[in-house]
């Protein structure tokens, strides 16, 4: 009868949904690091986390634990989670390392089913949960598939303008070095595609700007120093018309970049879509608001074109590139406005709110296809402890904490725009962002955080019922 009862149940096992694969993206400096350091770290104190009231799992007392398991897929590398927790409990605590290259952990989490098959046949069960962290540079990428390496080149030479233009002159002061239709020299090209990868890498450092291509060219991963990085787009040859484009030969300069541009589109973009974002059953995209607000209107726009250009992966319609190369199974995304706790709290609103103007179009083509979507603002790790200062005899919202230097500081950072700032609020400059470093904490003690709860139960909050 055990042994009956045992296949019973595996075979239950096999047709329900007992796995969720969870990927958590941003652009740079968003906080993936810090977001999938605290799930993991609110998951695994379930049973002592006073945080967690909006996760109806553990409020209900339905999740009974958590612990981290070996991952299934040996060949991606795994997430440091305790080299995360070991900067965050240092003294002074300091953030995670950012993101370099696809990592993984996975979670097991035992609950007590509430519903179906499994509430009849057993008491508890499983859910396995793997957590796949990626740059969302990676994503700036898939509308290169659209493009032929003179389309790309054309599209780079039209944003050549403001910021980029200046920090592209290093980069484009070595045309005059470079004929396109001479026998293909390989070394000058990498020097060339040195200097504009460097362009790119000072688009994001020094310019506040998020939109790079490709986006493998600043952070590469496993690629760094391979030639299938070292191309650039030919923005200065104006006057060559696109059929000498076409004709230029597999053994010329031109040539040799048209090659590489196409195995870049092959074997890098595709692979990634192929491989990692088509096994995907959720996901959580993480957008920095407040520090393009801090660096200015050219910053804010180029973020929201960087945006623009991700969601592209979250267009599932049947006439999308998406649709056509990779039959995408997720069927839930969340989009979250980080730091939240380095704005005063009755500011939070107004930080979902221009998230979901940032948002809205791929918010009305998931919805159109069956995908449901939502915005939140959260905090991973607290950084700052809200309160009120008097101010002209008034008692004034403020934040308190220690900048990245130490220096404690009290301060009001400004108003969020509700909606997407007009002329008259960059005229203002009445917003001032401050990086804060993490709350001291106690190693026994789940990571403060903001509507981590609430962000837990859009993703997984089904899933253990």
């Amino acid at each position: 009868m055990n042994r009956i009862g045992n296949e019973l149940n595996k075979l239950v096992n096999r047709s329900l949904d007992r796995h969720v694969r969870l990927a958590v993206t941003g652009l740079s400096r968003a906080g993936k690091t810090a977001f999938i350091t605290s799930l993991v770290n609110q998951l695994m104190h379930v049973s002592t986390n006073p945080r967690l009231t909006l996760f109806s799992a553990v409020r209900d007392g339905h999740l009974l634990g958590a612990k981290r398991v070996p991952q299934i897929d040996m060949h991606v590398p795994r997430f440091g989670y305790e080299e995360g927790m070991q900067s965050l409990l240092s003294t002074p605590p300091t953030w995670p390392a950012p993101t370099r290259d696809v990592s993984q952990t996975r979670l097991a989490l035992r609950y007590k089913p509430q519903r179906g098959p499994l509430k009849l046949l057993q008491d508890t069960a499983t859910l396995y949960l793997d957590i796949v962290d990626y740059p969302g540079e990676w994503l700036l990428d898939l509308p290169l598939l659209d493009l032929d390496f003179y389309a790309w080149s054309k599209q780079q030479a039209q944003v050549l303008k403001g910021k980029r233009l200046t920090l592209a002159q290093d980069w484009l002061a070595l045309k005059d070095t470079f004929d396109p239709f001479a026998p293909a020299d390989e070394a000058l090209i990498e020097k060339i595609s040195g200097f504009f990868t460097e362009y790119l890498y000072r688009c994001k450092a020094e310019g506040g700007l998020h939109w790079v291509q490709p986006g493998r060219f600043v952070l590469p991963g496993e690629l760094s120093g391979a030639p299938v990085l070292q191309f650039f787009p030919l923005v200065w040859l104006d006057g060559v018309t696109e059929q000498q484009w076409a004709s230029a030969g597999e053994d010329t300069n031109l040539g040799m970049l048209k090659s590489r541009y196409r195995y870049y589109q092959q074997h890098v973009v595709k692979a990634f879509y192929k491989e990692h974002f088509s096994t995907f059953d959720r996901q959580i995209i993480l957008v920095d608001c407040l520090q393009p607000l801090n660096a200015g209107p050219e910053s804010f726009n180029d973020m929201r074109q960087a945006l623009d250009q991700l969601m592209q992966s979250f267009r599932y319609g049947r006439s999308s590139l998406m649709r056509r190369l990779f039959s995408p199974r997720i069927d839930k995304v969340l989009f979250a406005a980080t730091k939240a706790d380095h704005v005063t709290p009755e500011q939070h609103p107004h930080l979902v709110s221009l998230l979901q103007q940032l948002v809205n179009e791929a918010w009305q083509t998931a919805s159109f296809e069956g995908i449901e979507m939502d915005c939140v603002s959260l905090s991973s790790i607290q950084a700052t402890e809200p309160g009120f200062v008097e101010y002209q005899g008034k008692q004034m919202p403020a934040l308190r904490g220690h900048t990245m230097a130490g220096e404690a500081k009290t301060l009001y950072p400004g108003d969020v725009p509700k909606r997407l700032p007009s002329e008259a609020f960059w005229q203002q400059s009445g917003f001032d962002f401050v990086n804060f470093r993490p709350l001291g904490l106690q190693s026994d003690e789940p990571l403060p955080h903001i509507r981590m709860d609430k962000a837990l139960e859009y993703l997984l909050g089904d899933k253990l019922r």
